[in-house]
């Protein structure tokens, strides 16, 4: 696992071995990247990565200068592994919480240009996730949210979907908030 872009460009991260994650591949997180740099202005969005495990795609969006990135995980050493990293790289655009992201969206009240979710491919409640984020508006008039889910999973039937990219057993769907 790597970071793709921005001042870490290379950095290989190290996680423990006994984190319950199933990180983004780095093939498809180029691929992710290489879509967003066409698309968004990354030092003028406030990202909020959801089930964010080792913090890879939290690190992605730090590396290349986003300055408010809220990562959200149940799972401690997850959490604690982000945090750890974050402190030695010195990216204070990253913030940290151990919670359920379902409690989390239901307290949480600020909206994001950004909302990345990657939940455990096994979680029931992953097709919810983009009726949740809309009705609770987490996100801007104008922001984008990207769900990452097994490839043969529909997410196209939301009214806000945009866009649909496999890589493999993954895929990304795209959501804009609509006006």
């Amino acid at each position: 696992m790597r970071i793709i872009g921005g001042r870490l460009k290379g950095l290989r991260l190290s996680p423990p071995k006994n984190l319950p994650v199933r990180p983004t591949t780095d093939m498809a997180k180029e691929a992710l990247f290489n879509i967003l740099t066409n698309t968004i202005d990354f030092e003028a969005i406030k990202v909020l990565d959801l089930f964010s495990g080792t913090g890879s795609i939290s690190l992605e969006f730090a590396s290349r200068g986003v300055p408010e990135i809220t990562s959200v995980d149940i799972n401690f050493g997850c959490v604690n592994f982000l945090k750890n990293t974050a402190k030695e790289k010195a990216l204070e655009a990253i913030h940290p919480f151990k919670a359920d992201v379902f409690k989390f969206l239901a307290q949480d009240d600020e909206q994001y240009d950004l909302i990345f979710a990657d939940a455990p491919f096994d979680n029931p409640k992953l097709p919810q996730i983009p009726q949740v984020i809309f009705e609770k508006e987490r996100l801007r008039p104008d922001g984008m949210l990207i769900v990452e889910h097994p490839s043969f999973i529909k997410l196209d039937h939301y009214p806000q979907f945009t866009d649909k990219r496999k890589y493999g057993y993954s895929a990304f769907s795209f959501f804009k908030a609509l006006d």
